[in-house]
């Protein structure tokens, strides 16, 4: 193979057609007989033919108007800093409040809410007896000792 005398490697325009190809209608794309009909015989041409897709549409409820509160950052500080059972416990409940939030499940959204403070109430009070027992503890061990 004998290289092109005038083909420069930078110049790209010889690569590429200047113009599009000229549009063909589909028929005459068409075999010589056309396309075999329905019942198999040929002759019969068919034009190009239009199909109409509907997009499919999902029927959800809607999230609700006021969302009820979910305490999820309570739920995380009295899992931490509290008493870490109660506080996985009140997290499950405010997962599922947030989730009951999204669907629209307005009854199981307000249960949990309320499942969710309770548990936080409790575990938080909870915290605040143990330290208070421990900050005693300490204070009657130190002034006995000295």
């Amino acid at each position: 193979m004998e290289p092109q005398d005038d083909w420069n490697s930078t110049e790209k325009t010889k690569l590429l057609p200047n113009e599009p190809p000229p549009y063909q209608h589909p028929s005459a794309l068409a075999p010589p007989g056309g396309f075999p009909g329905p019942s198999g015989y040929q002759g019969q041409q068919f034009g190009p033919q239009m199909v109409t897709v509907q997009p499919t549409v999902y029927l959800t409820s809607l999230p609700l108007a006021y969302p009820l509160p979910d305490y999820m950052a309570y739920s995380i500080f009295t899992m931490i800093c509290c008493c870490l059972p109660l506080g996985v416990a009140a997290l499950i409940y405010s997962i599922n409040t947030r989730n009951a939030n999204m669907s629209g499940q307005q009854q199981q959204a307000e249960i949990n809410s309320k499942m969710a403070r309770i548990l936080n109430h409790t575990a938080l009070g909870i915290g605040l007896a143990l330290l208070v027992f421990y900050i005693t503890y300490v204070i009657v061990v130190v002034t006995t000792v000295h």
